[in-house]
């Protein structure tokens, strides 16, 4: 048997020596105008492509189905996109207006946890600039329902089941619309003793085997596939930039205030969280401080390389959030990002990269606290922070480190 002798053949082998091509293409925007001349963030640019190249068929094929729904893991230690927090779990399915879901497993105890039903794609999009296209596949639709873990009725033990979808139920239900399309989920942690959720999907009346995939089916995506990665590539931070959460805030090292109203603030409210983002950029000898007020809100910080993708926060100190950090007498609490250690307890480090992205996420409200920002040089650090500013020693950074890396193992089971 040879090439030629099926009749799927040639469609089949255009479409893969399309997705290559797009793959090659793909590639080359490693070396975009927004993508910084640094050997560790070029370096970084093609990491990143390759994490998602290993999702790509996940998300188009295997997961696809809705009528055999899957747990995707969308993002993890090797895993980074669309400005993806450090200290979130992201898990996706894909569903159907038309068919009823269950949803059964252990709660945890991440402190935030959201269940949101996604809607329709519109062409334009709907948060920052009507005339503008949409974020690629799968983000960019309209979130239509959601439940948060204040709200989601579990058994003492933790074990809950979530009904999505289907006929009204008095507690655990989501609603799901004809154009229903996903079921998005963060799980979002401040210690690290907390432990993540585990449950399983299933659809209600699933009794037969899946189909096995046809000729159709991946050239289908091998299409979704190849449009997938051209927009990880494209979108990220071009789109921030253009007209998202960074748009008008070209000034690194100044952190920028949130852009939601209207319509657009309504339906991120469903996400559960309010996201604003700051660029910096660093000379080798440079140190940022980055302070604000301790009011009680749970908030999360991230540092990000240059395509909008979380650093290496299994094993580098990339990510806080409030039961992590050190809080100074006067009520503020004070980062240091910085190339190297500087000592600090509250460390951002920046992977040695010389620019990139900070976000904060303030969780359960719409009130982002005022932040302030200073750059100085490594040798002035000491004398502008606080005499108070609690202080580590080599062996205390290297406990710090140990905790974060076994914790993030067990949040992933890895």
């Amino acid at each position: 048997m040879a090439f030629g002798d099926c009749e799927d053949d040639e469609a089949l082998r255009a479409a893969w020596h399309e997705f290559c091509d797009r793959l090659k293409a793909a590639g080359d925007l490693a070396f975009k105008n927004t993508s910084p001349a640094d050997a560790l963030e070029r370096a970084d640019a093609f990491r990143y492509l390759t994490q998602n190249l290993g999702q790509a068929y996940e998300l188009a094929l295997e997961t696809k189905d809705t009528r055999y729904p899957m747990i995707h893991p969308f993002c993890g230690p090797s895993r980074k996109l669309g400005g993806d927090n450090a200290d979130f779990v992201y898990l996706q399915a894909w569903i159907d207006g038309a068919s009823a879901y269950r949803i059964a497993g252990d709660r945890g105890t991440a402190r935030f946890i959201n269940f949101t039903v996604q809607g329709p794609r519109p062409e334009k999009d709907v948060y920052y600039g009507a005339d503008h296209p949409n974020l690629h596949e799968p983000f960019g639709d309209t979130p239509e329902a959601n439940i948060t873990g204040d709200d989601l009725a579990t058994e003492p033990d933790g074990n809950f089941v979530l009904y999505v979808g289907g006929v009204w139920r008095e507690r655990n239900w989501l609603p799901t619309t004809p154009g229903s399309r996903k079921l998005f989920i963060r799980q979002g942690f401040d210690t690290w003793a907390e432990r993540s959720a585990q449950f399983s999907i299933e659809r209600i009346d699933m009794n037969e085997p899946r189909p096995v995939p046809t000729p159709q089916d991946l050239i289908a995506s091998m299409q979704w596939a190849g449009d997938f990665l051209t927009g990880t590539m494209t979108d990220w931070p071009d789109r921030e930039l253009e007209i998202g959460s960074l748009f008008g805030e070209p000034q690194p090292n100044v952190f920028p205030g949130a852009r939601f109203t209207g319509t657009a603030e309504q339906r991120d409210a469903r996400r559960g969280r309010l996201i604003v983002t700051m660029p910096w950029r660093l000379e080798p000898d440079e140190a940022l401080i980055f302070e604000f007020a301790d009011d009680g809100e749970f908030w999360m910080l991230t540092n990000m390389g240059a395509f909008w993708n979380s650093m290496d926060y299994l094993y580098r100190p990339v990510s806080h959030t409030p039961s992590r950090s050190a809080i100074d007498s006067d009520g503020r609490v004070r980062m240091v990002m910085a190339h190297n250690d500087p000592g600090v307890h509250n460390w951002i480090d920046t992977q040695s990269f010389s620019e990139g992205y900070l976000t904060m996420r303030v969780i359960g409200s719409r009130q982002l606290p005022a932040v302030s920002t200073t750059v100085v040089t490594r040798a002035e650090l000491d004398t502008v922070l606080p005499a108070t500013t609690r202080r580590v020693t080599p062996e205390e950074r290297a406990a710090q480190l140990h905790a974060r890396f076994d914790a993030i193992r067990r949040r992933y089971k890895i």
